[in-house]
């Protein structure tokens, strides 16, 4: 799996509203790693619905 942007980001911009006491990059950062959270479980969704796919595909083509 691919390093995850999102999260990266996010915690670059967390340490450097730590260092700045600056709250709105904190916040910032915070929503960034959220939406690699997201991103992250919709990724895993649509694999796990593709092999779904994949073995019913499979079970078909057995029958014929």
């Amino acid at each position: 799996m691919e390093p995850n942007t999102d999260d990266i980001k996010g915690r670059a911009k967390e340490a450097v509203g730590d260092l700045t006491d600056n709250d709105d990059l904190k916040n910032e950062g915070k929503a960034d790693r959220a939406g690699g959270k997201v991103k992250d479980a919709i990724d895993k969704v649509e694999e796990k619905a593709k092999d779904l796919v994949d073995d019913i595909k499979d079970k078909v083509q057995r029958k014929d």
